[in-house]
């Protein structure tokens, strides 16, 4: 598979959890995940073009291109019970991906997760000179990720990691919500509790975009937060996959 990667198959699994990462960010940040879901669980992340083991590929200049390439092997994993989590730039690829699926006639999701993003009708541009690097970089330090911080320790990972994001901003700025379809399924929308870059109104909103009640939860962190209340984010997941 291309686009998807699963690090410890399950084939007795009883459902799968989907994980779409963040601007920037890679399948390889939810290996860790696999240790803390439930043994009938399979995890299965996104792997977006142009980083990790995809690097030498270019990145995706839309986010149709994102939800295209990564529905198009979903599709053939859906013979079981299954959900999406997205942080971030991936709340709004998964919901996007949600929709191009059932617009084919496949099963909703029995969950849609999304992590420290504002809904789609919501959306604003990222405030960030992309084509600076001290300024991207001041990005992402703001942000409070492990990444951001490594970035600053290891200088010489800056050509390996800065271009996926700053091509995924681009992606992040251009998306447009067009109205459409509401999804059917659930949506717990998450938040840390002291990140300021995401508006808790705007976060509110997801509820115009399911037709069922939506969940809204905090967990002790910023932007981030999925990094140190990992172990309190999985109870979640476990809880209602």
């Amino acid at each position: 598979m291309e686009w998807l990667r699963i690090f410890e198959p399950r084939p007795r699994a009883g459902s799968r959890l989907f994980c779409f990462p963040h601007a920037g960010g890679g399948a390889a940040s939810y290996r860790p995940w696999t240790a803390m879901l439930r043994p009938d669980v399979e995890l299965v992340a996104v792997q977006y073009p142009g980083r990790q083991d995809r690097f030498g590929e270019p990145c995706a200049e839309s986010l149709e291109e994102l939800v295209a390439g990564a529905t198009a092997e979903i599709a053939g994993l859906l013979d079981r019970p299954y959900a999406f989590f997205g942080h971030s730039m991936g709340a709004t690829v998964a919901f996007e991906a949600v929709r191009a699926l059932t617009a084919r006639g496949l099963p909703e999701p029995r969950r849609l997760f999304v992590s420290a993003r504002s809904a789609p009708s919501e959306s604003e541009p990222v405030r960030v000179d992309t084509a600076d690097d001290a300024d991207l970089l001041a990005h992402v330090r703001g942000l409070g990720s492990a990444g951001g911080a490594h970035l600053d320790a290891e200088p010489r990972l800056r050509p390996l990691v800065l271009p996926s994001l700053r091509a995924d901003l681009a992606v992040v700025n251009s998306y447009r919500y067009r109205g459409g379809e509401p999804v059917r399924c659930p949506v717990t929308a998450i938040a840390g509790s002291t990140d300021h870059s995401v508006g808790r109104r705007e976060i509110a909103a997801w509820q115009r975009h399911t037709t069922l009640p939506v969940e809204l939860l905090e967990l002790p962190g910023g932007h981030f937060y999925l990094e140190e209340s990992a172990q309190r984010l999985l109870s979640v997941l476990n809880d209602r996959v």
